[in-house]
C-alpha cells in the first residue's frame, strides 16, 4: 500500500505519536458517512467485546493475526508469551506496531503469505478481506497452504440483513443478484484518502455452505447483540 493513500495507518500513527488523532471518516454508497474511532484500534483486553475475548483466548500454537491495525490482539497473546506474526498492508500501521513493542509484524497481504500456523485470527469483521462471496473459493485454497494439520480459523463477521428490515419487520433486499453483503468502502483521515475497496459481511449459513463447499467446517462459538458472530472454522 502506498503511504500517501494510507488514511487508517496514518490515524493510527498520529494517535500513537500524539495520543489524539482526528476523524477516520468511511464512505459507502450504501450507508450515510460513518467515523472509526482511532482509540478503539488502541484498546485493552478488558476493553475488547467477548467475541474478541473469546477468540484470544482460544489462541493457542504458532498464531497469525491478519489486519492487525495498531496490534491490541497481539500484545495480548504476545504479553501470555505466545508465538504470534502480525500481518497488515499498512505500512505506517507496521511502523506503529513496531514501535509499540510487537516483536513478529510484516507488511503483508494474507493471500501471498507463505508458512503455517496452527491458529489464524481474523478478527473485527475480518472475514471483510474477501470482498467479494466469489472469492471464498481462493480464500479457502490459501487457507489449505498456511493453516497447520489441525489448525483453526477464528474469524468474526455480521449478517447485515437487518439494514434491508422495513418498518413491518419484512426483509427486503436489492434487486440485484449480488450478495446483500457485499458492499465497498472508502476511508479519509484528514486529506489522505483511500481506494475504494469491496468488503464483505456474511451471514452464518453462507460462511457455513461455502466453507463446507471447500471442505471446511464451521462452529458458531459466540454471537453478539448487534448480529455479529464469532466461528471456529477447521478442516473437515
Amino acid at each position: 500500500m502506498n503511504r500517501d493513500a494510507d488514511p487508517m495507518g496514518r490515524a493510527i500513527a498520529d494517535y500513537h505519536a500524539n495520543g489524539v488523532a482526528g476523524k477516520l471518516r468511511v464512505f459507502s454508497p450504501m450507508f450515510e458517512e460513518d467515523e472509526i474511532p482511532v482509540e478503539v484500534l488502541f484498546r485493552k483486553y478488558e476493553d475488547m467485546s467477548e467475541i474478541e475475548k473469546k477468540a484470544l483466548d482460544m489462541a493457542q500454537g504458532k498464531v497469525l493475526d491478519v489486519g492487525a491495525g495498531a496490534g491490541c490482539h497481539s500484545l495480548v497473546l504476545q504479553e501470555r508469551d505466545m508465538d504470534v506474526t502480525a500481518i497488515d498492508i499498512s505500512p505506517l500501521s507496521v511502523e506503529t506496531m513496531r514501535e509499540r513493542g510487537v516483536e513478529q509484524v510484516l507488511e503483508q497481504d494474507l493471500f501471498t503469505l507463505e508458512g503455517q500456523f496452527d491458529t489464524i485470527l481474523i478478527l473485527m469483521n475480518g472475514m471483510g478481506i474477501m470482498g467479494t462471496l466469489s472469492n471464498m473459493p481462493a480464500f479457502f485454497a490459501h487457507m489449505d497452504h498456511i493453516l497447520a494439520q489441525g489448525g483453526q480459523l477464528l474469524c468474526d463477521s455480521s449478517d447485515i440483513s437487518y439494514v434491508f428490515e422495513d418498518e413491518d419487520g419484512q426483509i427486503e433486499y436489492p434487486d440485484t443478484d449480488q450478495y446483500y453483503g457485499e458492499l465497498t468502502y472508502q476511508m479519509q483521515y484528514k486529506r489522505t484518502k483511500g481506494e475504494p475497496f469491496p468488503w464483505l459481511y456474511i451471514d452464518k449459513d453462507t460462511l457455513m455452505e461455502n466453507a463446507e463447499a471447500c471442505g471446511y467446517k464451521v462452529e458458531i462459538l459466540a454471537e453478539g447483540e448487534h448480529y455479529e458472530y464469532l466461528a471456529r472454522i477447521t478442516k473437515r
